[in-house]
């Protein structure tokens, strides 16, 4: 009885998030289009193309379930809400859509403020990804941004994270015979600390390490970390092109919605990177959009998605084969699987 209404109060809470996030994006759009009216007609996603995501969101949140119910982390985790910062910043949110507005209209896609230093970052990561001020190179854009992923993905955006720790928990069962506090792992462009804050709840004993190209999300992830117990993860700023670690280091890595904001060269050295540090007998795990070979019935969301949203790298990602560009690095045994709109790539490193 416990468990029933315990899954059931989680039901009530996603259910809860998914309709704010729904009245989020119907009341900005009807704001939008008398403020800041743009003449362009938006296709409406076809109702059969509704009733499938529907469904995969189900799918999505009975597997979550399941996963805490397994002991793969904590049931607490499916609560993980961070209710401070949803009242301290949504207004902001709010505040910010006029320059978003704008910034859109006027097609504006490398839109920084004056005191942000964009020297020494590459050309494809100077963008305003989302039309988001200054990228994501500013505090205050470290600050809205799980906030407008939530409200992006109708609340489910932690609930598709969290589908990594499946497969990263059994594949450090290949080092059974290190002690779990030798145990690296490294989460490449962990932002503002998301993953690497689950990674530490279902994995409280493991070294982790966490980088990004953002010293803005960095200092945003520290804030977060910092407010675990246990050992703070290591956290570096670096590109993910050129890991600053040493050859098969780390005992399995991990990567959430990174490589759809990549253009196709730099998903290429990343990949090759993420090989490079990682032990033999290691996994690395890829977490990010759907694409057209497993998801084509979701074409009109991605093209919705690809339109709206500025995601000049997000088209090719679709039909990009990230199987074979991981198996050309050397990972062999690349599994994937899909979950409401993120897909899953596990990839194993010969021993």
């Amino acid at each position: 009885m416990p468990d029933t209404l315990t899954k059931l109060t989680y039901q009530t809470f996603q259910q809860g998030k998914n309709y704010f996030g729904l009245a989020h994006k119907i009341l900005s759009a009807q704001v939008m289009n008398l403020v800041s009216p743009s003449g362009r007609n938006t296709k409406p996603i076809p109702t059969e193309v509704l009733q499938k995501i529907q469904q995969r969101l189900d799918n999505l949140l009975e597997v979550d379930w399941q996963d805490a119910e397994k002991g793969i982390y904590p049931q607490s985790l499916l609560f993980d809400n961070p209710w401070e910062e949803f009242f301290l910043y949504y207004p902001a949110v709010w505040l910010d859509f006029p320059q978003i507005w704008e910034r859109s209209k006027q097609k504006k896609y490398q839109d920084f403020s004056p005191e942000i230093d964009t020297s020494g970052y590459p050309s494809y990561y100077l963008q305003n990804f989302h039309h988001q001020t200054d990228g994501y190179l500013s505090d205050f854009s470290a600050n809205v941004y799980d906030l407008q992923v939530e409200l992006l993905f109708g609340g489910t955006a932690d609930p598709m994270r969290r589908r990594i720790l499946a497969p990263l928990k059994q594949g450090l069962k290949n080092f059974a015979d290190v002690p779990p506090s030798q145990k690296r792992i490294l989460d490449v462009a962990c932002g503002t600390g998301r993953t690497l804050k689950m990674i530490r709840a279902a994995l409280p004993q493991v070294s982790l390490f966490g980088t990004d190209l953002s010293p803005a999300y960095l200092r945003k992830a520290n804030q977060l970390l910092s407010e675990n117990p246990g050992e703070l993860p290591q956290l570096l700023h670096a590109n993910a092109e050129e890991l600053p670690y040493l050859d098969n280091y780390f005992h399995a890595l991990t990567c959430v919605f990174l490589f759809h904001e990549l253009p196709a060269s730099a998903r290429q050295n990343v990949i090759e990177q993420c090989f490079r540090v990682t032990k033999p007998g290691g996994v690395f795990i890829i977490n990010d959009s759907i694409q057209m070979s497993d998801s084509p019935e979701m074409l009109p969301v991605m093209d919705s998605f690809y339109e709206t949203f500025h995601e000049p790298y997000y088209k090719h990602y679709t039909t990009d084969d990230l199987v074979e560009r991981l198996e050309k690095a050397g990972f062999e045994s690349v599994s994937t699987e899909t979950h409401f709109m993120s897909k899953i790539f596990v990839a194993h490193k010969p021993v």
